[in-house]
């Protein structure tokens, strides 16, 4: 009953926030709030939206030292400027913005780390990067799949590509075209999708298993 409630206060204020705020301010701050509650998940050691039967596919080897770098770097500029400041009011509010600024980052990465790509047991994908990319792919739609590595950032005409520290490691050919929403809201169609997996074979030997399983043996008439 009281996840009930709770869901229902959630929708009312969802619904609210939608006609008081721009579709890219809603945007923004869906994406803040989704990625604090993978803070949550992260110290819980819980993923997102992997069921029973599906693999999950990490993707965040190349960007983790980068984010882990400026992590160091932010909390270096905290401390000289927490000695620098002498003004009380400023000093505060520095020191609010950069801490902030700090767990932000905590919260970008726990969400790419609680939020992989799946593969389901149909061979159906959910591509995915962080709170900001959610794209899913059914079986019926994927024409092939291949480790294909490459160092690109630019979306070639109906490809959509979502880098990680600006490399993709495996190529998505679709049969039709597969819609996705952009992450301030505005919606695309993509004929491919080339992504980053920290280990793209095994992403593709579970997409190929999943649509080449057979179907299991219908049960006899009731």
């Amino acid at each position: 009953m009281s996840r009930l409630v709770t869901a229902e206060v959630r929708l009312s204020v969802e619904r609210a926030l939608r006609r008081c705020l721009s579709v890219p301010l809603f945007r923004l701050l869906e994406h803040e709030t989704r990625a604090l509650y993978s803070l949550g998940l992260w110290v819980a050691r819980r993923g997102h939206g992997v069921g029973e039967g599906a693999h999950p596919a990490p993707y965040t080897g190349p960007q983790t030292a980068m984010l882990y770098a400026l992590l160091f770097v932010s909390l270096v500029e905290t401390v000289m400027l927490a000695l620098l400041i002498p003004w009380p009011l400023v000093h505060r509010i520095v020191l609010f913005v950069d801490v902030y600024g700090m767990v932000q980052v905590l919260a970008f990465q726990a969400a790419c780390v609680t939020r992989p790509h799946v593969v389901e047991a149909d061979g159906s994908l959910r591509i995915r990067y962080g709170v900001l990319w959610d794209v899913r792919v059914p079986a019926s739609a994927i024409e092939s799949v291949r480790v294909d590595r490459r160092f690109t950032k630019v979306d070639e005409d109906g490809v959509l590509t979502l880098a990680v520290a600006g490399q993709t490691s495996v190529t998505v050919e679709l049969t039709e075209p597969v819609g996705y929403v952009r992450p301030l809201g505005k919606t695309g169609e993509a004929r491919a999708v080339r992504f980053h997996a920290d280990d793209p074979r095994a992403l593709v030997a579970a997409v190929t298993r999943g649509r080449t399983a057979p179907s299991p043996t219908p049960g006899p008439p009731g």
